[in-house]
């Protein structure tokens, strides 16, 4: 991996966070569903022999989709251009509203039903039975996050395939700061409890001129707080949507213990929040810099250790997802691949595209890399296992495996969308404006009215 492809990576939580924002909370329903409806001709351009050529818009991540792969799939398919742009929601939302949307868009599986319910996303699964490079049999569990059947995340037809992922719960923990609080190591297998992780996040903790030196335990608060949240609400068996997800009830017993963990985690000053930002705007360059014990960052985060120095590289392990109940549930937050949407004019090309980008050699480069688990069973074997940590982590993460599993979600409200009320009033219990049973009250209005306001503009 080049230099400017680390550094770029190295701030993927941003990007990742931008990529739960649906079309449908920005942009009418209705213009958008009737774009989809239109079809179109494929769009043609002239090649050097005197033929067509189909040209495939495609809006992705520059760092992830290089040009040399851009090269490469051009050089292999020679009847298909690529039309690059880099992807942004706001001219994502005006080219679906002018019904000339790209044909292959780099996409978040969490939170994915929204677009699926609208009728934006190309069903998958006529390539998916047809394809030798792509097959069912082969998919992780992560692309189920990409299923919607009409009613439930998880079933029917796939709308998406993952690139890369992780188990975002998963946490990297530095064994030399461990040492100097004479804390005893992570198990490697045996989840720890969010109650011992705080208590552990609180001996790891430094202070020092009221300043923090060194961050016990960082739960990456600026990058989600919805999978989180709903992480620690299904590993106490609580169910808080009603039958067709478009209600909500965050004051029942097991969300508010989760969310009155948060209002604690905030006033404990354990990791960075919105009362006390990350200066980098995330947990990252603090751990690497030895600034913080813990962080729960995933598997996906030991692409930054390659690079980094060489006390972490000897001190790094990656621990399995906390517990906040009885049941073991180790999600990932996002995982990011892509979509074709319904209106595309050049399907057939894009699937093409799909096929090469998460079988391909892209794929076989990214398991390679560390930067993520591969979301081919086929390509497991490929992760780096070079480096004692990588080794570790491997292994720690193969044990994880059998505990994925799909997060809760409704397709009439998107993740940014939780994200901000969950902030607003977590912030408002920490500063004692108000109770946490009191947050768990204004949450469960303010959401029910996004669900309501987005169940309006399905129906």
């Amino acid at each position: 991996m080049s230099d400017s492809t680390t550094s770029s990576r190295i701030n993927r939580r941003h990007f990742l966070a931008s990529s739960t924002v649906t079309l449908g909370s920005l942009v009418g329903a209705g213009a958008i569903l009737n774009a989809c409806n239109t079809s179109s001709p494929s769009s043609t351009s002239s090649t050097k022999g005197g033929g067509s050529a189909t040209t495939l818009t495609v809006m992705y991540a520059s760092n992830e989709f290089t040009k040399e792969y851009i090269a490469e799939f051009e050089k292999l398919n020679p009847d298909i251009k690529i039309k690059f742009l880099e992807f942004d929601q706001t001219r994502l939302n005006s080219m679906f509203a002018a019904n000339n949307p790209p044909d292959f868009i780099r996409g978040a599986a969490v939170g994915s039903s929204n677009n699926s319910a609208r009728g934006l996303a190309l069903s998958l699964d006529p390539y998916l039975e047809k394809s030798s490079v792509l097959k069912k049999s082969d998919l992780l569990a992560i692309n189920d996050a990409w299923r919607w059947d009409g009613k439930q995340t998880g079933q029917g037809p796939y709308y998406g395939i993952t690139k890369d992922w992780s188990q975002d719960a998963t946490l990297w923990y530095n064994q030399a700061l461990f040492d100097q609080a004479k804390v005893p190591y992570l198990s490697q297998t045996e989840p720890t409890t969010y109650d011992q992780l705080f208590t552990i996040g609180t001996k790891l903790t430094t202070r020092q001129g009221g300043k923090t030196l060194v961050y016990g335990f960082g739960a990456e608060w600026a990058w989600n707080l919805f999978a989180p949240l709903m992480t620690m609400i299904a590993q106490q068996g609580g169910e808080i949507y009603n039958a067709d997800r478009s209600e909500v009830d965050f004051t029942k017993p097991e969300a508010r213990k989760a969310i009155e963990w948060y209002v604690n985690y905030q006033q404990a000053r354990l990791g960075p929040t919105s009362l006390d930002p990350a200066p980098d705007g995330w947990d990252g360059p603090d751990f690497l810099a030895k600034r913080m014990a813990i962080s729960q960052d995933g598997y996906w985060f030991g692409g930054n250790i390659v690079t980094a120095s060489d006390d972490i590289k000897t001190h790094a392990r990656l621990a399995p997802a906390p517990t906040f109940g009885s049941k073991r549930f180790s999600p990932s937050y996002a995982g990011i691949g892509a979509w074709i949407p319904a209106a595309s004019k050049n399907k057939d090309a894009a699937w093409k595209l799909m096929e090469y980008f998460m079988g391909g050699r892209p794929a076989q480069d990214r398991a390679k890399s560390g930067w993520g688990i591969p979301a081919l069973k086929s390509l497991l074997p490929e992760m780096p296992q070079s480096l004692p940590y990588q080794k570790e982590a491997f292994q720690s993460m193969q044990n994880e495996l059998q505990y994925i599993g799909i997060l809760p979600d409704s397709p009439y409200i998107t993740i940014t969308g939780y994200n901000t009320i969950f902030d607003k009033y977590i912030q408002q219990a920490a500063k004692k404006q108000i109770s946490a049973a009191a947050a768990c009250e204004q949450i469960t209005k303010d959401a029910n009215n996004l669900l309501k306001q987005g169940k309006q503009q399905l129906s």
